[in-house]
């Protein structure tokens, strides 16, 4: 058997993904392709399948961890002849085989009594496994500020040993598994760098053929994800921390924390200065860790106690932008009621939603397309369309058409630069669509529609929208796009404002088409009119651009020969 270290693949560049679902478990054998776990971005879920088939010999991570590309997930044990035949013939080399993926942790098997031991027998012998500083997240040298624990202590796995402390964060180092602290080769000042030696644990181990190499692989990935899981959330959950405190909490508890003496309270340097940067008591919170000790978690469930007590105060309440808050409502006293979750996107969403509506000054305009040609076309191309395996709705033929008209009037497709003083002008033409799902409003990205046909677009889009609805699409694509198309026809109306998808500067509402009279100049004749709404970023896009772009699309749409000119 070959033992194989699963990570995490490429998600499109996101960083400290959330595991959301674990769907195997130790022992369990998988199939290639079988889904392992669930990721969830801010945008979407995915599910990471199996490269291979085999057994799950260890799960390196749980629900609730924070993973990027790369990250060990699990150990795979998987099936290969040779390596069988090579582990009968040497049990004691497998024994001692570090695992595919470089451990943070080399572990020394002590010696056991010649006399006691026993071929048939697997007895516990004690191993001193070396302490390692792991994965710094490029940092060269970072100082230690605490030491959480001294040779002789017993100690559980994930029990802080020792506090690093970065340019930019602080972070415990756990231990990696269960034992006894044996020696520390470092002291508070000392300058450590990723994979210098600082301590000695002494842990038990199973003396023995297969027992001994599945303990010492489970030993290694389990120090290598506490090391990682350590390095990773440190300066996530920190920012996290900080920016999540209303300046009202802060500035309430500042005054009562400037005038109390903190320095007798036991806590690491780590929880004192994230309770300095939210201005929090340290001798009002209780402490949660070994002896009392005061954890970042608890300073940061005692803030979440003072912010839902402000919350439910009777003055009034701002968000951070300065606009009163809706005030609670007890809604249970109208009648019943049910509280449902909100999944992450949604809430997401949410936010996104309220940043693009208060930053972005939004103005909409609106005009109507005749698309009566347009659907007869399509309908003359029913059946060519289904021998290439698409089916032509009035979707590709808005891409196509907006891409385009982003083509001919480029002062449509630039974005705001961040700093102010520039404007970007795109070269390329992503077209958003915008999709109702299970899990709530998704825009998948189809790339370079200005150089696609209408067949591969109508694939591409009906591709991108089913990955949608069913949770696949990956967080790049949902990146990169010029302009997005909101259609809400198929449920009717005749038209909304769409709020624009910042960073880009506009997004275009279809609405139901209707038969409606129109004059030929001549008399009034029947056409299908279909409701179009623009809204685009002020500051970026004056009227008259919006004016030039809408004019173009709509002589697009009311005669698509004009696409191939």
């Amino acid at each position: 058997m070959s033992k194989l270290t699963v990570t995490v693949p490429d998600i499109g560049g996101a960083e400290n993904v959330e595991i959301i679902e674990i769907n195997v478990a130790v022992g369990d054998s998988v199939n290639a392709d079988q889904d392992l776990l669930v990721l969830e971005t801010d945008k979407a879920t995915m599910e990471i399948p199996c490269p291979q088939a085999g057994k799950i010999l260890a799960l390196l991570v749980k629900v609730g961890d924070k993973v990027s590309e790369g990250s060990a997930i699990l150990e795979l044990e998987s099936s290969d002849s040779a390596d069988t035949e090579q582990n009968k013939a040497e049990p004691a080399a497998a024994a001692h085989e570090p695992a595919q993926t470089a451990p943070v942790a080399e572990i020394n098997a002590g010696a056991a009594d010649a006399s006691a031991t026993d071929s048939s027998a697997a007895d516990s012998v004690e191993s001193l496994i070396d302490l390692v500083v792991p994965d710094l997240g490029g940092a060269s040298e970072v100082t230690v500020i605490e030491l959480c624990a001294q040779p002789g202590d017993n100690l559980n796995a994930d029990d802080s040993l020792i506090v690093l402390e970065t340019d930019k964060a602080s972070m415990d180092i756990p231990a990696p598994v269960s034992g006894t602290l044996k020696e520390l080769l470092i002291n508070i000042g000392d300058k450590v760098k990723e994979g210098q030696v600082y301590g000695r644990l002494l842990t038990q181990a199973q003396q023995g053929s297969a027992a001994t190499a599945q303990q010492t692989s489970a030993q290694q990935a389990a120090v290598q994800a506490a090391s990682n899981k350590a390095v990773e959330n440190a300066p996530a959950t920190t920012a996290a921390a900080v920016s999540a405190v209303p300046v009202a909490a802060v500035s309430e508890t500042t005054s009562s924390a400037e005038k109390t003496d903190i320095h007798n309270v036991y806590a690491g340097p780590s929880s004192r200065r994230l309770a300095r940067q939210l201005g929090v008591d340290l001798t009002k919170v209780k402490g949660t860790g070994d002896r009392s000790r005061i954890t970042k978690d608890d300073i940061r469930d005692y803030v979440k106690a003072l912010v839902k007590q402000a919350e439910s105060g009777v003055a009034a309440v701002t968000s951070g932008s300065g606009i009163p808050a809706v005030p609670a409502v007890d809604f249970a006293q109208f009648g019943e009621i049910e509280l449902q979750p909100m999944s992450k996107i949604k809430k997401v969403t949410a936010a996104n939603m309220s940043r693009n509506w208060l930053n972005v000054p939004h103005v909409t305009q609106f005009d109507e397309a005749d698309i009566t040609d347009l659907d007869a076309f399509r309908a003359s191309m029913k059946a060519e369309a289904e021998r290439q395996g698409v089916k032509l709705t009035p979707l590709p033929f808005l891409i196509k058409a907006a891409a385009s008209a982003l083509t001919l009037e480029p002062s449509f497709n630039v974005s705001l630069h961040h700093d102010g003083e520039h404007m970007v002008q795109k070269h390329y033409v992503h077209i958003g669509i915008a999709c109702d799902t299970p899990n709530g409003l998704m825009v998948p990205v189809l790339r370079d529609a200005d150089k696609k046909g209408i067949y591969q677009i109508a694939r591409e889009a009906s591709e991108l929208i089913e990955k949608a609805r069913n949770g696949k699409l990956k967080p790049n694509e949902m990146q990169g796009g010029c302009f997005t198309i909101s259609s809400l026809g198929a449920m009717g109306g005749t038209g909304f404002t769409p709020i624009v998808n910042a960073p880009e500067v506009a997004i275009m509402g279809v609405s139901k088409a209707q038969i409606k009279p129109q004059w030929n100049g001549k008399e009034f004749v029947p056409r299908n009119m279909l409701p179009l709404a623009v809204s685009y970023d002020h500051r970026a896009i004056n009227g008259a651009d919006c004016g030039r772009f809408f004019t173009t699309l709509v002589a697009l749409l009311s005669d698509v020969r004009r696409l191939i000119l």
